[in-house]
């Protein structure tokens, strides 16, 4: 099949729900160049919603379709931000690739297929940006019996492999999740890990009216209670056999409060708590390392958890003889990394070729993701 162009816009808002990471990508290359990237905040009424539409509540339907009408506006004032830095016209892309704000993820639940639903209005996308928009990649390898999830593997080994190492690619969102990319063309496979940013956030909005923890800072200043890690760690998702893939569905903030009810008595500092979240975080990515690519000599981070350093220096002491880098170190900045998947899973879908990877997402077998909403 033959593209219009092999420009492609490729949108990410993530589980930390901090707004929508864009990218602008040229895949006429031997590597997707990416021409030109933004980062639109969500406005706070936009992330309360989103965060009220976790869990269940009140005249949902009703409430996610306003937010949904909101986001696609979100998403329209990055491809135009994206447009104009690049100099270019919406008639010289090929496509958006826009992954929306993922409310629910429930695969192979309930009924053996379960659901998964991404929020967003990808028709009134298209009417505001002049341009075919590619949306709902996750629900077609879910009906095929996979998770859904992760969908980033394949741009990870394309990106970040190498025939004669294997390496971990390892995305810190709100959840975290990894790609090992083995050596000698063994197939690439990763789940994901468990709570990435999603709690450090909701422990430092609450304690420090602050959206994140710049650099990492807060958590360095506090003390690892090993016990409480101990008990976080305990949680049955960590130990469960791959493919898998996990959400705020599990890790939001009433798990945590579970968590650390038995503690109560000791009065843990705020700052304690924000290390051992830190920990968690790192400690369950390290444990997937050792068990699943116990052969790996990179781990190379993206992801907004790549500018933690408290993190990123738990991950090293966990993991001694392996390398832990970022995806800066290969020309990709950590911020970009799933705008690209999400652009080139558009490619996929305009070309009738597979995105997913069954061998990560358990599905039946490679599919086609995506449905397509013309402009």
């Amino acid at each position: 099949m033959t593209l219009p162009s092999d420009r492609f816009i490729g949108i990410m808002s993530g589980t930390s729900m901090d707004g929508a990471d864009a990218v602008l990508v040229d895949f006429g290359g031997p590597r997707p160049v990416v021409l030109a990237a933004a980062h639109q905040p969500f406005p706070a009424s936009l992330r309360e919603d989103f965060g009220k539409l976790q869990q269940p509540g009140e005249d949902e339907i009703h409430r996610e379709a306003l937010a949904a009408n909101a986001l696609a506006r979100v998403y329209a004032e990055s491809v135009a931000t994206l447009l104009r830095d690049a100099g270019l016209g919406a008639e010289q892309v090929a496509a958006i690739g826009a992954h929306g704000q993922t409310i629910r993820h429930r695969p192979r639940l309930y009924d053996g297929i379960g659901y998964t639903r991404q929020s967003q209005h990808p028709a009134l996308l298209a009417e505001l940006s002049g341009i075919d928009v590619v949306a709902d990649f996750r629900s077609r390898d879910v009906a095929a019996g996979g998770q859904g999830a992760p969908l980033v593997p394949a741009l990870h080994q394309a990106l970040f492999g190498d025939a004669d190492e294997t390496r971990v690619a390892c995305n810190i969102g709100g959840i975290s999740n990894i790609s090992v990319l083995p050596a000698n063309g063994r197939p690439v496979t990763g789940f994901d890990c468990g709570p990435g940013n999603a709690l450090l956030d909701y422990w430092i909005a609450r304690h420090r009216g602050l959206p994140f923890d710049s650099n990492g800072d807060w958590a360095a200043s506090g003390t690892v209670d090993e016990a409480l890690l101990a008990h976080c760690l305990s949680e049955p998702y960590f130990d469960a056999p791959p493919p898998k893939s996990t959400g705020r569905d599990l890790f939001h903030a009433g798990w945590l409060e579970a968590r650390l009810a038995p503690f109560h008595s000791r009065a843990l500092a705020p700052a304690d708590v924000q290390a051992t979240l830190a920990a968690l975080t790192a400690e369950a990515i390290a444990r997937d390392v050792r068990t699943h690519a116990p052969d790996a000599r990179r781990l190379i981070v993206c992801g907004g958890g790549a500018r933690n350093a408290y993190v990123m220096a738990r991950l090293a002491l966990a993991l001694p003889g392996v390398a832990v880098q970022t995806s800066d170190d290969y020309g990709v900045p950590v911020s970009q990394v799933e705008g690209i998947a999400f652009a080139w899973l558009a490619r996929q879908c305009l070309l009738r070729a597979p995105g997913n990877v069954p061998t990560v997402t358990g599905a039946a077998g490679p599919r086609v993701l995506g449905a397509i909403y013309p402009r």
